[in-house]
């Protein structure tokens, strides 16, 4: 057994390479965000990671194997990062925990939508997101509608439900004044 480890047990063994507060973020805003520069990563997550968070958990997750790193053809000082296949098969892990989360946590509605809908869609979804990322990652064939261009309208659609239900709140409440 090597002692780098607490224990042979799966989970444990799953939780010493993901189970630290940022890592699955990272993962989670390459995957679902399409952010695939540090910049990108650094500036556009909800959480507001530090940089030098970041850059440590770049380096975990490219020396795990979840994540590859390669130069940007189009920028000398820019790397894009791209998800692996053992990183990709962690979608339905993803779904679960978001799903999870939708019922026991005060998760918002703009950003329950999209694991609303995974969760709905099922194993059958899943399987297509997951050929999707294959395609977009690690350069196989496309096949089918994009998924995740599915779930950006979808969030696009309740952000816009919201922001007419407070516009129309904001005109009830000036007539309320007058």
């Amino acid at each position: 057994m090597d002692n780098a480890h607490r224990s042979g047990c799966p989970i444990n063994l799953t939780l010493e390479t993901l189970g630290d507060r940022w890592s699955l973020i990272v993962i989670r805003d390459v995957m679902f965000g399409n952010r695939r520069h540090y910049r990108e990563l650094l500036t556009r997550s909800e959480e507001r990671i530090a940089s030098n968070i970041l850059a440590d958990r770049l380096k975990r997750l490219l020396a795990a194997g979840l994540l590859t790193r390669s130069d940007d053809p189009t920028h000398q000082q820019k790397a894009i990062y791209s998800l692996t296949a053992p990183a990709i098969e962690l979608v339905p892990l993803l779904v679960q925990i978001a799903a999870w989360g939708r019922r026991h946590t005060p998760a918002t509605p703009e950003l329950s939508i999209r694991a609303q809908i995974l969760e709905e869609g099922g194993p059958p979804l899943w399987g297509r997101l997951m050929a999707e990322l294959r395609s977009i990652h690690l350069g196989d064939s496309p096949s089918g509608p994009s998924v995740l261009a599915g779930l950006q309208r979808a969030y696009e659609a309740v952000v816009a439900e919201q922001e007419r239900t407070a516009n129309h709140e904001g005109v009830e409440s000036c007539d309320e004044a007058r």
